[in-house]
């Protein structure tokens, strides 16, 4: 029984250092699967695909719940996946069911509610390089993100979401989408970043008007955009607009 558990286990390896293998829940050893490693082990002990991957549940035909958790992780990064509320979009962006969507806009909006008194844990964010730190995980992500950071009077976190994904274009980029959440958490203030995925960190002519327009929106609204930063992976830059942090 031992022989035969070592020979299936470095099968297993094998196969997973092929390019073409797909890594399945029910191919790894049984103290490797992500349910049985919670419960043995604590939730500590995963990763944060592998705690994605038991929200999920299962995949889909054309995904296994592995690969599905691996690439959400990717595609939208640690953070702000459990930032979005909007169960379409979010099965839009990731091409994936809205039943799955649901379940991780569910888990984390239980994270948002079991913690929103807490305000030891909301960082405050008063400089360029601060909203560079807090952004890590969307620093290298393969697609354009649009990212809102809402603000209190005391530059405290209140609120942060996806607001778009792809190149900015003030067709996808409208100021309600912006300002929304501003309203919805009763922010003072909006930081925006976008990352850069070319490593280009110089802003586009279309961001700088996208930026002077959302400017002026929030001025009409009372609620200041103080500052637009284009984050890639080695480095920040604040767009030129007519004030920053």
């Amino acid at each position: 029984m031992q022989t035969r558990y070592i020979l299936k286990r470095e099968m297993f390896l094998l196969d997973s250092k092929d390019p073409r293998y797909t890594l399945r829940v029910r191919d790894l050893p049984t103290n490797e699967k992500p349910r049985e490693k919670l419960i043995a082990h604590g939730p500590s002990h995963l990763s944060i695909q592998e705690l994605l991957a038991i929200i999920l549940g299962t995949g889909t035909k054309k995904e296994e719940v592995m690969s599905m958790s691996t690439r959400i992780i990717r595609e939208y990064g640690e953070k702000s996946i459990l930032s979005q509320k909007n169960v379409s979009t979010l099965a839009k962006h990731l091409d994936i069911p809205q039943g799955k969507a649901s379940q991780i806009v569910a888990c984390g909006e239980l994270g948002r509610r079991f913690f929103s008194n807490d305000n030891l844990t909301a960082p405050i964010i008063r400089t360029a390089k601060e909203v560079y730190e807090h952004t890590k995980d969307m620093h290298g992500l393969s697609k354009e993100y649009l990212r809102g950071i809402y603000l209190n009077s005391h530059y405290k976190v209140i609120h942060d979401e996806v607001i778009s994904i792809g190149t900015l274009d003030s067709s996808i980029v409208h100021p309600r989408e912006v300002f929304r959440p501003a309203i919805e958490y009763a922010a003072a203030a909006v930081i925006l970043v976008h990352n850069h995925p070319s490593g280009n960190i110089d802003p586009s002519e279309a961001d700088v008007s996208i930026t002077e327009q959302l400017i002026q929106a929030g001025t009409t609204l009372g609620i200041d955009l103080i500052d637009h930063i284009v984050v890639t992976k080695d480095s920040y830059k604040s767009i030129p607009v007519n004030y920053h942090l």
